[in-house]
């Protein structure tokens, strides 16, 4: 069976960046299962992956653009040291979440601390070496799911302007 919309797909991968090193692997997290056509990847790997069937072995290079995109300055803010609770230690490179944002403390200057909401991998060509685990048609519950989260959104967290929320972990 070829990939196509409504299927699900199960993907063994991993996933390096430049300097290859491993971002992410199924060997760590489990094969990755995908419902085809719900941009639940990033626009990038969901293109590359139509068409395929169960054994195909590939590597695949995503740029930005197909991936969590570009890093967006807009994107990057200083706020108040007076808008985190007081007893909190706060660091460069603390992550946290924010209204549904993934934020990271990128600077301090006395009480104005510097946040970067981009995607930690906007901005980064992605290199995946994929194996094609399996394909069937997605079922009846599993469309339903999927749909709904579809519908819903996640607000283009992930950078792309693409919507749905699996591109919102890691690779996929």
């Amino acid at each position: 069976m070829k990939i196509a919309d409504d299927c699900l797909v199960t993907l063994e991968y991993t996933l390096k960046d430049d300097d290859q090193k491993v971002l992410d692997s199924s060997e760590q997290m489990g094969p990755l299962d995908y419902v085809h056509g719900y941009r639940q990847l990033i626009p990038g790997l969901e293109k590359a992956l139509q068409g395929r069937e169960t054994g195909e072995s590939f590597s695949l290079t995503v740029a930005p653009q197909q991936a969590y995109g570009e890093i967006d300055p807009r994107a990057v803010f200083e706020v108040s040291r007076a808008q985190f609770p007081p007893d909190t230690q706060l660091e460069v490179g603390m992550e946290f979440e924010t209204s549904g944002h993934h934020v990271v403390i990128t600077g301090i200057d006395g009480d104005i601390i510097t946040l970067d909401a981009n995607h930690p991998l906007a901005g980064k060509t992605l290199h995946f070496d994929i194996k094609v685990a399996g394909v069937r048609d997605a079922t009846p519950e599993e469309l339903e799911e999927v749909q709904q989260s579809f519908v819903a959104g996640c607000g283009s967290s992930c950078g792309t302007g693409e919507g749905g929320c699996g591109g919102c972990s890691g690779c996929h």
